[in-house]
C-alpha cells in the first residue's frame, strides 16, 4: 500500500543490493546485515523511487546483474553459512535465492502490468503458500477454498477472486506476512 511503480521497481533494486550484502557474509563470513536498519531501507526505496526512468532501470538491471553474479561465484561450503535476514531470521545461505524469487516472483504480479498469480508457476505457487502460512502460523489463518493461484494471492495479502473461507468470516484482505 502506498508503493508506486517506482517503488516497487526502487525495492526490488535495493532488495538485490541488500541481498548482495547476504551473500558477501556468506562468502567472507563477515557479518554484513542486509540494510542498517528499517529507516534506512525504507530511505533508499523513496530515495530510488524519485529517480529518472533511465536511472531506476539501470539500478534494477546492475543490482539484479551483480547478484546474479555473486551468487553464482559463491563456493558450495559458503551455502550453509548461517546468515541473518531484515526480519531477523537466521537462515542458511542456501535459502538466499530462494528469498529472492519470492521478491521478484510476488512483486512482478504488484507491478500490475497484466501478470496474475495465476502465471506464476505451481511449484512456486505451492513453495509460497507453504512460506507464508509458516510464517502467519498456522492457527491464525482461517481455512480457505480455492484454485491455488488465488488461494495464494489472498494469504500473501494481495486481491483474490474466488477464495472462500470455510465456515465464513473470511477477512477481506490480509495484511503483509514479511
Amino acid at each position: 500500500p502506498g508503493w508506486t511503480r517506482r517503488h516497487l521497481v526502487a525495492h526490488l533494486a535495493a532488495n538485490a543490493d541488500a541481498i548482495g550484502n547476504l551473500i558477501h557474509w556468506a562468502r567472507t563470513g563477515e557479518e554484513t546485515p542486509m540494510y542498517s536498519s528499517p529507516a534506512e531501507r525504507a530511505e533508499g526505496i523513496e530515495r530510488g523511487s524519485l529517480l529518472d526512468a533511465g536511472e531506476l532501470a539501470r539500478w534494477f538491471t546492475e543490482s539484479a546483474a551483480a547478484l546474479a553474479a555473486a551468487m553464482a561465484a559463491l563456493p558450495g561450503e559458503a551455502w550453509r553459512v548461517q546468515v541473518v535476514t531484515a526480519q531477523g531470521r537466521t537462515v542458511p545461505a542456501s535459502e538466499i535465492p530462494w528469498m529472492r524469487s519470492r521478491e521478484v516472483m510476488v512483486h512482478a504480479v504488484d507491478l500490475a502490468t497484466g501478470l496474475t498469480f495465476a502465471d506464476l508457476p505451481d511449484g512456486f505457487l505451492r513453495e509460497l503458500r507453504e512460506d507464508i502460512l509458516a510464517k502467519r502460523g498456522l492457527d491464525a489463518m482461517p481455512d480457505v477454498e480455492g484454485s491455488p493461484a488465488d488461494v495464494t494471492a489472498y494469504l500473501a495479502g494481495r486481491p483474490a477472486t474466488g477464495v472462500t473461507a470455510v465456515g465464513g468470516g473470511l477477512p477481506p484482505i490480509l495484511p503483509p506476512w514479511l
